[in-house]
């Protein structure tokens, strides 16, 4: 019975795995290449950037939503997900930002496409775009940030405490239980709770859930400050591109803070902040999602 919950996920995810070796490594990066390759066969390519402590997993609904007109593409970070989990790699945001950047060369694109990005994938996600506007058709944001910000919350502080956070994020879980936990109106339902763990089973498999938390630059001697400066730096590049904010208003970490510093950078933008939602906005509202998504495809298909 147990073993059965604990793969009861598998059910809510029915998609091919494919995996691509990442130069110089040897790492294996897992992603999920949903709906009809071909551009003649597409309406256009959707490519979901996911944060921490999730996975591909979190993208599901969205996946089934557009696969039968859309090529969907959705990368599980190093470390993550059914991603290999070295214990030594360079678990940096500069380093995410060129893992996606290589993965997305290798599948040779036709065209612009649209970005979804949540979590700690908003700059990883605008930190390729601000690379390549070119190359980015539209973005709709979940509850994400790509700039720099004063505000920590005390829980996320916990987990970069030395030894302390470790023991916490890859010893007893609690980073990802934690989030499980708080970033839903409503508590999931076992299968559901269980593809959100089933990747972080283990003290090493945790190791880029802790290295994800410890790379969050507060401070400009931080490795990874200069590169999210850039980020932010690059952000007016993406000015005239659609966008649209689908939000979380009860998220505690990616807060009403966020969402106006969003407001002033793109004002223009479109907003949706959803009352009932929490920062897992895919698990609170998927539907909302869905639907904006598409208008925002319409939108942008029509430009």
């Amino acid at each position: 019975m147990r073993k059965n919950l604990r793969d009861a996920w598998k059910a809510l995810y029915p998609f091919a795995s494919n995996y691509l070796y990442l130069p110089q490594t040897g790492v294996r990066m897992h992603f999920l290449d949903e709906g009809p390759a071909k551009s003649t066969e597409s309406k256009g390519t959707i490519v979901c950037v996911h944060g921490n402590p999730t996975w591909s997993f979190y993208y599901r609904d969205l996946i089934n939503a557009f696969r039968d007109k859309y090529r969907v593409i959705v990368p599980d970070h190093v470390g993550m997900g059914l991603s290999d989990k070295p214990q030594v790699y360079n678990y940096s945001l500069a380093r995410r930002i060129e893992d996606l950047e290589y993965l997305l060369e290798k599948l040779q694109l036709q065209g612009p496409f649209t970005m979804v990005v949540h979590d700690w994938g908003g700059a990883i996600g605008m930190g390729y775009a601000v690379r390549h506007p070119e190359k980015i058709r539209s973005v709709l944001y979940l509850n994400t940030a790509a700039y720099r910000s004063p505000f920590m919350p005390s829980t996320i502080r916990l987990a970069r405490v030395p030894l302390l956070g470790e023991l916490l994020v890859r010893g007893f879980n609690a980073f990802v239980w934690g989030a499980l936990l708080t970033s839903t109106k409503y508590r999931l339902m076992p299968n559901i709770t269980s593809g959100y763990l089933a990747p972080y089973n283990s003290w090493a498999n945790r190791v880029a859930v802790l290295r994800f938390v410890q790379d969050i630059p507060m401070v400009s001697s931080h490795p990874s400050y200069a590169t999210l400066k850039q980020i932010e730096q690059g952000l007016p590049k993406l000015a005239e591109i659609p966008k649209t904010f689908v939000w979380g208003a009860l998220d505690h970490v990616f807060n009403d803070k966020f969402l106006q510093a969003w407001r002033e950078i793109y004002p223009q933008a479109e907003f949706h902040r959803l009352p009932g939602a929490g920062h897992y906005v895919m698990e609170d509202a998927p539907q909302e999602v869905v639907k904006y998504l598409k208008e925002l495809l319409e939108k942008s298909n029509n430009r």
